[in-house]
């Protein structure tokens, strides 16, 4: 079992910066892909981006590419998600993940969740 816990949300302003934390504990956390994910009120949950075991891999989605970050700590069991440029469109409630199949990331899918930070984005 991995357990995620968010953190850094908040509510900012359109062009503002955040910056996401998710700590992890349990199994280790160097073997596990993180990925963010991110839920707005009345739709899907979509997924954001993720890194890979060695921090050295990232993959975004087009919305967000460009303005976001992701990285990760291993000696700290941290991941995290830095926005930058931040956008309304961006509020939502987001949500890290792991997982040891990027495969299953990719579908929106995977064996551990956090319970979600909202970050409020005002124009």
């Amino acid at each position: 079992q991995v357990y995620l816990v968010e953190s850094g949300g908040g509510m900012v302003q359109s062009g503002d910066s955040l910056r996401l934390s998710c700590a992890a504990s349990g199994r280790p956390f160097m073997n596990y892909f993180i990925g963010w994910f991110r839920q707005a009120p009345g739709k899907e949950r979509e997924f954001v981006g993720r890194i890979d075991q060695s921090g050295r891999i990232t993959y975004y989605d087009n919305s967000v590419k460009g303005r976001f970050t992701i990285s990760r700590d291993n000696t700290k069991n941290t991941a995290y998600l830095e926005m930058t440029s931040l956008k309304s469109e961006d509020t939502a409630v987001y949500y890290c993940a792991a997982d040891d199949i990027a495969r299953r990331m990719m579908a929106g899918q995977a064996w551990y969740w956090g319970q979600g930070t909202q970050v409020t984005v005002s124009s």
